[in-house]
């Protein structure tokens, strides 16, 4: 299989959950072997993605508050580099990250693949949310800015994806993108047993300068970046930790200790392997 960042030959690493994990002979991406489609998106981010637990959220909705707040802090960042304008932020689920970036000035929409998810976005939140993909997604405008936070490690078609993007994006308009750092330290030291190795539902696994270098490729040119604050409800956190944890050594013993922990309770997550970037297009 061809790498899809730089469409060179690629080789399997290893196997997790029975799926291959692929990487570039060239510029060290990571891929899922698995040719997913439309179907396979509105599958896994069905509704007991929000509500199952397991490699999704115990209750999404109690997440509320955490992710608004996160939409509010990207939307002070950016006022570093940009006025707000006109945002399509993908991968909406229930609107929140949406939210708070309204809060601080922007305008916009969401697209989301879940739709009941989406209609609690609009009848709950009051945000414009459609169900869609961004492979799929056509508007009759451009975007002062297309918000990817915590998405484009699913995109079951990596180049369309970030060509429908671009071509939504306004010239001189941004991407902002946050995802997983499979050259992080953290990363690197768990290896096969880093949390991030999820498929079927995390397809790729970027690194800043296979990221970087797809951004350059689609015309854009990376302008800032850095690590995200990251907060998780105790009920999220555990229950990540309960299906992470379940085949290690000291399982039991670490996941009695994690279930001290109240749901309610905020819980900062360290962002050694998360990172944000901004990007601009030329």
């Amino acid at each position: 299989m061809q790498c899809p960042v730089c469409s060179t030959k690629s080789q399997r690493v290893f196997q997790k959950y029975e799926y291959w994990i692929r990487e570039c002979e060239s510029c060290k991406h990571r891929f899922c072997e698995l040719n997913p489609d439309t179907d396979h998106v509105i599958e896994i981010y069905d509704d007991s993605y929000f509500e199952g637990g397991g490699a999704g959220y115990p209750n999404y909705k109690e997440t509320r508050d955490l992710l608004v707040a996160h939409g509010r802090r990207y939307g002070q960042l950016l006022r570093r580099y940009t006025t707000p304008g006109t945002v399509l932020d993908v991968g909406a689920a229930a609107g929140f990250i949406l939210s708070g970036l309204i809060e601080t000035g922007w305008q916009g929409q969401g697209i989301e693949p879940n739709g009941s998810i989406a209609r609690f976005a609009r009848e709950q939140m009051g945000v414009h949310v459609q169900q869609g993909t961004l492979e799929d997604f056509t508007a009759d405008q451009q975007f002062d800015l297309v918000n990817m936070v915590q998405v484009v490690a699913h995109f079951h078609d990596l180049r369309k994806a970030f060509q429908n993007a671009a071509a939504l994006t306004k010239p001189g308009g941004y991407w902002l993108i946050e995802t997983w750092d499979k050259d992080s330290w953290v990363a690197k030291a768990f290896g096969e047993n880093w949390h991030e190795y999820s498929p079927p539902s995390v397809l790729h696994w970027f690194s800043r300068s296979t990221l970087n270098r797809l951004a350059h490729d689609m015309g854009f040119t990376q302008i800032a970046a850095g690590r995200p604050a990251k907060w998780l409800t105790g009920a999220h956190a555990k229950s990540l930790a309960g299906h992470k944890l379940e085949t290690m050594p000291l399982s039991s013993v670490t996941t009695q200790f994690v279930k001290l922990v109240p749901d309610s309770l905020p819980i900062p997550y360290p962002t050694f392997d998360l990172f944000w970037g901004l990007y601009r297009k030329r």
